[in-house]
């Protein structure tokens, strides 16, 4: 009976060092998305800079599309819009945006949808404006629907509305040409 006693936090101590140990080695963003290899979320969203008009996961039907979730408050989305904007202009992706609001939370108070448009305005003048068009994700439904855990995140669907692809953190010239070229090219082929 001693023996079992002692084996019992030997054993937990292992098991703690095993998880551990795993977690070292591990990428924090390399995380298993649920959002892949399903259909894209159905959404009816405002434009942002159009909010008569409404958007829908059918816009995203017929060609490959990366879809971005990004927002002004976002300093990698800052770093980010210049390169999506030379894949836009040179690789002729189509790129629709998602705006993640950071103000929608309680703790700002109201939300001051104008003041949003013309700092999006002022930032896309600036950097660079990959977008297609921007959806406003006011209650956050698309980007619970999607797994957001923040922003940038992008997810690459394709012609038929699935998501084949998904990036937490920016897009960069490394990930572009290692990861993202290769199947963005795959799937216009298609």
């Amino acid at each position: 009976m001693k023996k079992l006693r002692l084996l019992i936090p030997i054993v937990t101590f292992l098991f703690v060092c095993i998880f551990f140990y795993r977690g070292l080695f591990s990428d924090p963003r390399d995380i298993k998305n649920a959002s892949l290899d399903r259909e894209f979320p159905a959404f009816a969203l405002a434009d942002l800079m159009t909010p008569d008009l409404k958007r829908t996961e059918s816009e995203l039907m017929g060609k490959v599309t990366l879809v971005n979730v990004w927002g002004t408050w976002c300093i990698t989305c800052r770093v980010e819009l210049p390169f999506l904007t030379q894949l836009k202009q040179q690789e002729n992706m189509r790129i629709v945006g998602v705006y993640y609001d950071n103000a929608v939370d309680a703790a700002f108070g109201p939300v001051d949808v104008n003041k949003t448009r013309l700092e999006v305005r002022q930032m896309l003048g600036q950097l660079g404006d990959p977008f297609l068009y921007n959806v406003y994700d006011e209650k956050r439904d698309l980007s619970l629907d999607l797994g957001i855990t923040g922003a940038p995140e992008s997810f690459l669907v394709n012609k038929q509305g699935k998501i084949v692809w998904h990036r937490r953190g920016d897009i960069n010239v490394r990930l572009w040409q290692e990861e993202l070229k290769p199947l963005f090219e795959k799937l216009k082929a298609e």
